[in-house]
C-alpha cells in the first residue's frame, strides 16, 4: 500500500474525528453536576488514609 492511500485513510479517520457530533444527554450531565449531596463518590473504591509521619515527606534532590 502506497503512502497516498494510507495518507487518504488517515485523513479520512480525522476528518470523521473532527466533525463527530454526539448526542448529549443533558439529563445524565445535570445529576452528574449536581450530585446528590452523599459523601460517598459512588465509585466503589474504598481509599486508605496513610499515617501522619508520610505528611512531612519531600522529594530527594
Amino acid at each position: 500500500m502506497g503512502r497516498g492511500r494510507q495518507k487518504a485513510k488517515q485523513t479520512k479517520v480525522a476528518r470523521r474525528l473532527k466533525y463527530y457530533t454526539p448526542d448529549t444527554d443533558y439529563r445524565a450531565l445535570e445529576r452528574e453536576l449536581s450530585g446528590s449531596g452523599d459523601e460517598d463518590s459512588g465509585d466503589g473504591l474504598e481509599y486508605e488514609s496513610y499515617p501522619a509521619e508520610d505528611d512531612d515527606w519531600e522529594p530527594a534532590t
